[in-house]
């Protein structure tokens, strides 16, 4: 179980930095304007605030690998960094998209569930 948490915990982090260069970087190009179903000008006028909401989900992702790279006396900061995840998950599907919860929180409670099993 605790192989099977690791990787889901992993998967989160990587989905973070990709969301993270999404929000940073592909915002206001092709990429970032399908994910996000924004027109080309709302993407401009947001383009600041996107790439600090990218920042945050950088800090999520770098808070999941170092929980990952302490391994088994990791586990109070990958049940953290998991519950921040699934925290503003939840946010984002109730305030922006329903999408959100399936993308962020889902994995990140999955990933709570695996480490309570481990």
């Amino acid at each position: 179980m605790a192989t099977l948490g690791s990787i889901v915990i992993a998967l989160v982090a990587l989905i973070h930095v990709y969301i993270l260069v999404l929000e940073m970087f592909l915002w206001d190009k092709p990429a970032g304007l399908r994910a996000f179903g924004l027109t080309l000008d709302a993407a401009r006028a947001s383009k600041v605030l996107a790439a600090n909401q990218g920042l945050y989900n950088g800090f999520l992702a770098a808070g999941l690998i170092w929980g990952l790279n302490l391994g088994a006396e990791g586990g109070a900061v990958k049940v953290f960094f998991l519950l921040c995840v699934l925290i503003a998950g939840v946010y984002g599907a109730v305030t922006a998209s329903r999408k959100i919860l399936y993308v962020q929180a889902l994995p990140a409670a999955l990933g709570l569930v695996l480490l309570g099993l481990s």
